[in-house]
Parts: C-alpha cells; sequence; structure tokens
C-alpha cells in the first residue's frame, strides 16, 4: 500500500470525512484490520479564509507549498488537497512537487462521465463556481457546466463558511439550495456536483432528482485506487 499525504482543515469537519471514506475503502478492499497509511495536514481554516478576504492568495498558496514540500519529504506518494477550491493552485502546485496530485476534478469528471451525462450543474464557493480550475477538468473530458446566478453564488458562498464549514445545518438553507438546484435542471442540468467537501454535509442523493456527485466521496475513492495499484 502507498502512503497519501492529505492537506486538509479546510474544512476539519470535511477533513473527517476524507479520513474515514479512504480507511473505510482501504478495509473494504484488503478486510482485517487494513487500514489507510497516511500523513495529515490540517490547516487552522481562519488562516485560509482571512487570507481569501484580503485577496491575498499568494499567502495561501506559499502555505499549501509549504506543507506539500513537507510531506513529499515525508516519503508520501501522492497529495490529496481536500478541499474543491485549494485546487485552483492545483496545476502550479504540481509544477513545483515530484509526486502526483490526485486531482479532485479529474476524478469527478471520470465519475460523471462513467454515468452517460454530458451537461452538470456545479456548486461550491465563488471560487469554484467562478474560476476554471474545475470546469476546465470537466471540459477536457467533454462534459458542459452550468453554475447559478450571480445572487445565488454569493449566497452559496456565504453559508458555506458561516454556517457548513462549522459544521451548521439550517433547514432553510437546504431549502434554498433546492430551490437552487432545481433553476439548473430547468437550465437542462442532467447531475449536480456538490461541488464543495462541505455541501454533502447539507444535501444527499435522496433531497434530488437528479444524479447528485459528492466530490468528497468521489476524490477518496480515487484516493483508495491509488494507494492500492498507482
Amino acid at each position: 500500500m502507498k502512503t497519501l499525504g492529505l492537506i486538509g482543515g479546510i474544512s476539519w469537519v470535511s477533513t473527517v470525512d476524507y479520513y474515514r471514506y479512504i480507511n473505510e475503502g482501504i478495509n473494504a478492499k484488503l478486510g482485517e484490520l487494513n487500514f489507510a497509511q497516511c500523513l495529515l495536514y490540517s490547516f487552522s481554516y481562519q488562516e485560509i479564509v482571512s487570507n481569501g478576504m484580503k485577496g491575498d492568495f499568494e499567502a495561501t498558496y506559499k502555505r499549501l507549498e509549504e506543507v506539500a514540500k513537507m510531506l513529499e519529504a515525508d516519503g508520501v506518494a501522492a497529495l490529496l488537497l481536500c478541499a474543491n477550491t485549494m485546487h485552483m493552485f492545483a496545476d502550479r502546485l504540481q509544477q513545483t512537487i515530484n509526486i502526483p496530485i490526485i486531482h479532485i476534478g479529474t476524478a469527478t469528471a471520470t465519475a460523471i462521465k462513467e454515468k452517460g451525462l454530458t451537461k452538470v450543474a456545479l456548486l461550491g464557493t465563488k471560487f469554484t463556481m467562478e474560476q476554471d480550475f474545475i470546469k476546465d477538468k470537466l471540459k477536457e473530458q467533454g462534459l458542459e457546466t452550468l453554475i447559478p446566478s450571480p445572487d445565488d453564488i454569493a449566497y452559496i458562498h456565504k453559508t458555506l463558511t458561516d454556517e457548513l464549514g462549522k459544521g451548521i445545518i439550517k433547514p432553510e438553507t437546504k431549502a434554498r439550495y433546492l430551490q437552487i438546484i432545481d433553476g439548473l435542471t430547468a437550465q437542462g442540468a442532467e447531475g449536480v456536483i456538490l461541488g464543495c467537501t462541505e455541501i454533502p454535509l447539507l444535501l444527499t442523493q435522496d433531497d434530488l432528482s437528479i444524479p447528485a456527485f459528492d466530490t468528497t466521496k468521489i476524490h477518496s475513492d480515487a484516493a483508495v485506487e491509488f494507494m492500492l495499484n498507482g
């Protein structure tokens, strides 16, 4: 089994799910008392949020690069960035290290293609929805992406930071998310990417009429596959 490096704490709430899914996945494959060989570095989420509020993304990148190189020096075989938004740095970071980054966008695109879909809605932070670091990975596999209106983007981003990132679940927030997804479905979305690792804390497939793609679970499954098969 290969040793995996996880960079989490962005937020810790969803990082718990990563750790659980990866360990459960290894155990399901190998049985007995086999679990994941991994090293986890967990950020204080406030550091990342504060940098974002100041627009100082370079500071976040430098910290991410520092941690990635530390984990590489400790002997991990690959890195997992335990958040969609952190993948805005993934391609740049990949150029500075000698181990692969298992990309959440590539893994998600593969899962969508396996379902035979061609057009999907994308929910996440405003950075994930407005920038191209996830959408480009989908486009590479021939997938079209729909995103919400600017007002809905602002609402989703705020609730991810102020509620879900703290483990706060509100029924009115869930209702608004479902309304947003219904609007995107009316525009032709055949599925929806739960493209922030906190969104599955609020919504599950049972809540939706179209296929949901939980990026936390998809990314974790890709990690398990790498650890066992490369």
